[in-house]
């Protein structure tokens, strides 16, 4: 049996609708991951990461964060998407994204596939995003790969209390290698919290759809890692 998909259309408190991409593991069900997306929108990349998680027994749903300002918008590859898609991060609400994943949180927990847990993943403008959701929320874990904003909200990590796992490369050209080290200093006196500093690995290596960016020796390492944290921290199966 194979995975399937569908689009989730989630009524926001007050202000419309969001969509959102589902996959769910040919079991029919397991726990659930919140998927949060890069610069680049709910494309074929975040889908596929969000597949990947249901290939590996879990229900994931990535919500279209974009909604407030260009609902459904997903950004191509190379200098000109990337000149895009960061004209579009620079009109995003943070703020107001991190309070869209929560609701969507939330519904991934009410989906009838899903039996146990949930635990929110982001990538890139995502991992930030995933880190602001488990400040403000209570997701049962947390993976975010190279969330630029991260150093700069280390202080309220106090407020996380979910087992955590931080992707990031020491020559990333957005997060100098000083700034995931801090966040890796933070990490230290807590046992059920890894920082992962890849050593060849720049920013956004785990993007196998944009190959700007896609490094795969790094993607395969972060990826078992992250698959072994999930295992123990939300299993499937």
């Amino acid at each position: 049996m194979a995975i399937a998909t569908r689009t989730e259309t989630i009524q926001m408190p007050g202000e419309g609708a969001m969509d959102a991409y589902v996959a769910i593991p040919a079991s029919g069900g397991g726990p659930g991951v919140l998927v949060l997306m890069e610069i680049f929108g709910v494309g074929t990349y975040i889908r596929g990461a969000t597949d990947r998680l249901a290939e590996h027994g879990y229900v994931a749903l990535a919500p279209d964060l974009y909604r407030r300002t260009r609902p459904g918008v997903q950004f191509g590859r190379g200098p000109e998407g990337l000149r895009e898609a960061g004209a579009a991060v620079a009109e995003l609400d943070m703020p107001g994204a991190i309070d869209d994943a929560i609701v969507a949180l939330g519904s991934l927990r009410a989906l009838p596939e899903v039996t146990g847990g949930a635990g929110v993943l982001g990538f890139c403008l995502g991992g930030t995003l995933a880190f602001g959701v488990a400040i403000a929320a209570d997701p049962d874990a947390l993976v975010a790969y190279y969330g630029s904003g991260i150093p700069e909200m280390i202080g309220d990590a106090d407020a996380v209390s979910c087992s955590a796992l931080f992707h990031f490369g020491a020559v990333d050209q957005y997060i100098p290698l000083d700034q995931s080290q801090r966040v890796a200093e933070a990490a230290a006196p807590r046992p059920d919290w890894r920082v992962e500093i890849q050593p060849n690995g720049g920013h956004a290596f785990d993007n196998w759809d944009n190959p700007m960016f896609h490094q795969p020796e790094p993607a395969a390492r972060a990826w078992a890692l992250t698959r072994d944290f999930l295992a123990r921290a939300l299993p499937a199966g």
